[in-house]
């Protein structure tokens, strides 16, 4: 089976990892996850990290069906809506993206013309849906817990897991946003880990550790089920709760969630114009 080419791209602002996935073969692609700048302060977003995916994919002359979303993420905006303009790829996240638009678009208002329906999508990935890269198999894996609507992507023998996992040293996602559950994350995560050991895996966020400064992109499932600090191969369903549960109930939420949720719903794609021309985000007011 032939295995991608796998080049990562860390933002610090917002601690995130984009991936450029390659079929060595046929130079066909897919990006997995990209992140819009965002400044919270100005309320300005740019392009200098989305920029750099594009700048990667023609310096290697790559061609990209695919703009792929692990979830809809709570710590930065999503540029897939802009790379799709540059790249006419395909945008495709998780069936379940419909829950979360439900949620969410109720709480912030996002109007009549606002769809639950994931149809700002161009594709909505099923569980154990089967897919192409160029000449790579690829899989999209439910695993829901930390959202309704992650899914994990093993593209040959890379495995890009949203928040599902992180490095080993870190642990794994929080469970407290709607629609989380700390025991369909064990569970999602026991899928994962009953892949081949030496799978890798690749992260969508790395944080600092008291040992480690550095970051971290990738890592295998072998190496995540001996040394992972919430969830080993031996730790069991209840424990793991307990964990998560009791952790979660000490976490603040993340910075850009406001902006981020209500973009992110959109497929990437900022709300749209009040009648004055300008775009808003808006923030509810003593809901959370």
């Amino acid at each position: 089976m032939t295995n991608p080419e796998v080049r990562s791209f860390f933002d610090p602002r917002t601690r995130s990892f984009s991936h450029v996935v390659a079929d060595p073969a046929t130079r066909t692609a897919a990006i997995i996850d990209p992140v819009l700048d965002y400044d919270p302060e100005s309320g300005r977003s740019a392009h200098a990290s989305a920029d750099a995916l594009l700048a990667h994919v023609h310096e290697a002359r790559l061609e990209v069906e695919w703009i792929i979303e692990t979830h809809v993420h709570a710590d930065h905006l999503s540029a897939a809506g802009y790379l799709r303009e540059k790249l006419g790829a395909r945008i495709g996240i998780g069936a379940r993206v419909v829950e979360v638009q439900a949620h969410f678009g109720k709480l912030f208002d996002a109007g009549a013309d606002f769809r639950s329906d994931g149809s700002q999508f161009d594709h909505l990935f099923r569980e154990e849906e089967t897919y192409r890269i160029g000449q790579l198999e690829a899989r999209a894996i439910a695993t829901p817990g930390h959202t309704p609507t992650c899914m994990s992507h093993l593209i040959g023998d890379a495995l890009f897991v949203g928040d599902t996992l992180f490095n080993a040293d870190y642990g794994t996602a929080r469970c407290d946003f709607p629609g989380g559950d700390a025991h369909a994350l064990y569970r999602s995560v026991q899928t994962l880990y009953a892949l081949p050991d030496a799978t890798r895996v690749f992260f969508c966020h790395d944080y600092p550790t008291a040992t480690r400064t550095s970051e971290v992109a990738s890592s295998t499932i072998g190496e995540e089920k001996q040394h992972n600090v919430h969830l080993r191969a031996d730790t069991s369903e209840d424990a793991f709760v307990q964990l998560r549960t009791t952790r979660d109930a000490t976490l603040s939420l993340p910075k850009l969630i406001l902006p981020a949720v209500q973009v992110n719903i959109r497929a990437g794609e900022l709300p749209p114009a009040a009648q004055n021309g300008i775009r808003y985000l808006k923030i509810p007011l003593d809901t959370f």
